[in-house]
């Protein structure tokens, strides 16, 4: 009987300690998704343009297709590759953090320019708006798709990965991976799909009920162009900020602190001029100082993408996906 209490006391400890990693799993995978919002607003802001111009019956199918890519990239491809990282080379995190951030201020820099009627969105020929609805141009717009949010992607998992900390193991590691991955992938989506349908909805109670229903109808189709603009502004201003904020953390890890010292202390002096609201004004201080980081950032690299790494690329990778895809029978079939 001594035994099977001991056993059980024992069943009990390791219970206790289980729940208290899946405890610290979920609370640094909030704290990773959390750091990666840039990206993540940015995915929820560019995938309802892919639907567009489809017919309603296949918007959240669409929707499905590109989840199920986004999952598989993260889950298959990147949460692998991240755990190699950070085992046989955790100094390229930092450089590779670095390279999404400044992939993060030049998408949000060249939204600005655009904007403001300067160039031009480098995937507007992927948000062109179709005449025909064949199954062909779904799965072309569908893969499209896939490999926008194979970029954003890699952004979110390797922010992710560079707030765990060292210590942890390989395999806390890819269980705070794996919660981010299948989280975010599930809040994004499930957004998307609300976004899409919203129209719909809104249309549907507009014109087969009355009263204040039908009226809450006509206020949801009112309201939803102007929510996406709002959602693309808000994931611009993201995309900059959270770029300027990496950038400035990794020149800070490779052995230059001022541009860092210097927001933060702009920040304190900020929180000591504001004693009221101390919290609000150091931190609207810091991401506002990210944020012009990231701008100057992304419009320096906006000529040199455009007039360097563009041709590099039009003249090897494009190419090279070109022979991979006559080897392998290519990807537009029907």
């Amino acid at each position: 009987m001594s035994g099977l209490i001991a056993l059980l006391d024992d069943v009990a400890s390791i219970s206790k300690v289980a729940a208290a990693s899946v405890d610290d799993i979920a609370g640094q995978a909030a704290k990773a998704g959390a750091k990666a919002a840039g990206a993540v607003i940015d995915d929820a802001a560019v995938t309802p343009k892919y639907v567009h111009g489809f017919d309603a019956s296949r918007e959240l199918p669409i929707v499905w297709k590109i989840a199920r890519g986004s999952i598989l990239n993260k889950l298959l491809i990147l949460l692998p590759v991240a755990l190699l990282l950070s085992a046989f080379a955790p100094w390229l995190i930092a450089p590779l953090l670095m390279l999404g951030g400044s992939y993060l201020c030049f998408e949000g820099a060249e939204k600005v320019a655009h904007a403001f009627g300067h160039g031009h969105e480098h995937d507007s020929e992927q948000h062109t708006h179709p005449e025909s609805e064949g199954a062909a141009l779904e799965e072309q717009r569908v893969a499209g798709a896939i490999k926008t949010d194979f970029i954003l992607s890699a952004e979110i998992m390797t922010i992710a990965l560079s707030t765990i900390p060292a210590e942890d193991s390989l395999l806390a590691k890819a269980l705070i991976l794996a919660v981010v991955a299948v989280g975010i992938t599930v809040a994004v989506y499930g957004f998307v799909a609300l976004i899409v349908k919203a129209d719909d909805v809104g249309v549907h109670l507009a014109t087969e009920r009355r009263g204040a229903i039908a009226a809450f109808g006509r206020g949801i189709v009112k309201f939803m162009p102007g929510f996406m603009k709002a959602l693309t502004i808000v994931g611009t201003a993201a995309m900059i900020w959270v770029g300027g904020q990496i950038i400035l953390h990794g020149l800070g890890e490779m052995g230059w602190h001022a541009p860092y010292d210097w927001v933060h202390h702009m920040a304190e002096a900020a929180a000591h001029a504001l004693p009221q609201i101390s919290g609000l004004a150091e931190w609207t201080t810091t991401a506002f100082l990210d944020g012009v980081v990231g701008l100057i950032l992304g419009l320096i690299l906006i000529p040199i993408v455009e007039k360097v790494l563009n041709p590099i690329l039009s003249v090897t990778i494009v190419p090279l996906i070109g022979t991979a895809k006559r080897l392998f029978g290519g990807t537009e079939q029907n």
